[in-house]
């Protein structure tokens, strides 16, 4: 399935700011949730709506809403926590699983150190948050997981992803749509995605 890269001018703007080196703990925090806001917009547009009745200060009408409860949204620890101000800012009531993964550098196979999902995940809509897709071997473990537990109806949402991880989340799970705001030249030697912004992570938690 091929990513979904959401265009807006505000959005480059945001990601300009973003990617510079100088831009600080505080406003790379507010810029990350501020961008996690576009692409849940997007990521949703084909969210069903029931209808409800509501009293404005002029009369009664008819309106529409949906229902949060139908949603789990799953950070990958670390940096993906950073997304989830932005996400409850659009869906307050949206529920939040955590995915916690290292690679055994025996075995080169995904070892889960945590991972705790709200109840009927098999019945949910699950939109798994990570402001990086670099090699995309977390993500492809965190929707492998996912899947295992009963998960059916699987979105990715990514600030910044390299070509290389896009490629290879699309082969291992082709069923699932990913949502980026910038899809990035590829990966250096380190893994590290260029021009990208560095380690997500610790611009986050200023652990740079």
């Amino acid at each position: 399935m091929e990513p979904i890269k959401v265009e807006h001018p505000l959005l480059e703007h945001k990601l300009a700011i973003l990617r510079n080196k100088e831009t600080g703990t505080k406003e790379f925090r507010e810029l990350i949730s501020e961008i996690t806001l576009f692409l849940c917009y997007e990521a949703m547009k084909d969210a069903k709506t029931y209808e409800v009745e509501v009293e404005t200060p002029i009369t009664k009408t008819k309106a529409h809403m949906i229902n949060e409860d139908d949603y789990i949204f799953v950070p990958i620890l670390r940096a993906g926590t950073g997304m989830i101000d932005g996400i409850v800012k659009m869906i307050p009531n949206a529920k939040i699983g955590h995915i916690g993964l290292y690679r055994d550098e025996e075995t080169v196979k995904p070892v889960r150190y945590y991972y705790k999902m709200p109840k009927g995940i098999d019945k949910k809509k699950i939109i798994v948050i990570d402001p990086m897709l670099a090699t995309g071997g977390s993500g492809i473990d965190a929707i492998t997981l996912l899947k295992e537990d009963g998960a059916k109806d699987i979105k990715f949402l990514s600030i910044i992803a390299a070509p290389e991880g896009l490629k290879k989340i699309s082969e291992a799970h082709p069923d699932v749509q990913v949502y980026c705001a910038a899809i990035d030249e590829g990966l250096n030697s380190a893994s590290y995605i260029v021009p990208g912004l560095g380690d997500a992570g610790d611009r986050i938690f200023g652990t740079k």
